[in-house]
């Protein structure tokens, strides 16, 4: 599809919904956490990780090239 007018294929938007996804368990995970003030093994650590993991999963999605 050289001449197509989108500026991502369809494996980029399945890819960034795959993040989006990701991003939204870690914040999930994150209000979890049954410590007070979210200062749990949830709230510290997991969350943020699944988070930040998720946001760079968005930054491989957005700048992946299909082989094509």
């Amino acid at each position: 599809m050289p001449n197509s007018h989108f500026a991502f294929t369809k494996k980029n938007y399945i890819l960034m919904l795959i993040g989006l996804g990701m991003i939204i368990i870690g914040f999930t995970i994150i209000g979890l956490d049954k410590e007070p003030h979210g200062f749990g093994f949830l709230g510290l650590i997991l969350g943020p990780v699944i988070t930040l993991s998720g946001f760079l999963f968005q930054f491989y999605a957005i700048f992946h090239k299909s082989g094509k």
